[in-house]
């Protein structure tokens, strides 16, 4: 008998709180099954690859509920300066304050970096999709190319949400420098030349 969607997003939800209160890495099916309260049999319906599956599935739906936040964090914003300067102000922010992922971060990285290594690509092709448009209608600086562009500007964005080196994402004044004078210079025409 297949499970139902809502059996499985609270499956999901059930793992995310046992890693949240004990780690990927002890987080077990009985675990999420006793959360969700559930049989173990329903999980692995559920979930026929078991816990590894799970886990999968669980960090998929975290960053998939991030870029939501984040796709509304940037709405309303008017050209590429603003969706970026927002955009990563808001992840870099976001990242810091969360609970479980800095949890398991420091206590587990292991365990999390295969799985989010399997999402990058799918982050990376996510972020240069939403940019991609901004920067049609900012301008492509001469001899660049849009996906190339939209691809570069995406690692970009998740190379500096993570290690920001000397800039201050929680300083508006600094971000705009940062994405102005580094992160769109040669990438699109500049301000003032179209």
């Amino acid at each position: 008998m297949p499970v139902s969607v809502d059996a499985r997003q609270r499956i999901i939800e059930a793992t995310y709180a046992c890693v949240a209160r004990r780690g990927m890495a002890k987080t077990t099916v009985e675990d999420v099954a006793r959360e969700a309260g559930i049989s173990r049999a329903t999980v692995y319906r559920a979930f026929p690859g078991g816990r590894d599956e799970l886990m999968d599935a669980t960090v998929s739906w975290a960053v998939f509920d991030f870029f939501a936040k984040l796709y509304d964090r940037i709405q309303g914003a008017t050209d590429l300066e603003e969706v970026m300067e927002r955009g990563i102000m808001f992840a870099h922010r976001s990242i810091v304050e969360h609970e479980v992922l800095q949890r398991v971060m420091q206590t587990e990285p292991d365990t999390l970096l295969p799985a989010l290594t399997v999402e990058s690509i799918r982050i990376r092709e996510g972020i240069a999709q939403v940019l991609a448009p901004f920067v049609v209608d900012r301008g492509l600086a001469a001899g660049v190319d849009l996906g190339d562009a939209a691809d570069f500007l995406a690692r970009m964005v998740l190379s500096y949400i993570s290690a920001p080196g000397r800039w201050d994402l929680d300083d508006p004044a600094q971000v705009a420098r940062l994405v102005r004078s580094e992160l769109l210079a040669g990438v699109v025409v500049p301000a003032g030349s179209r």
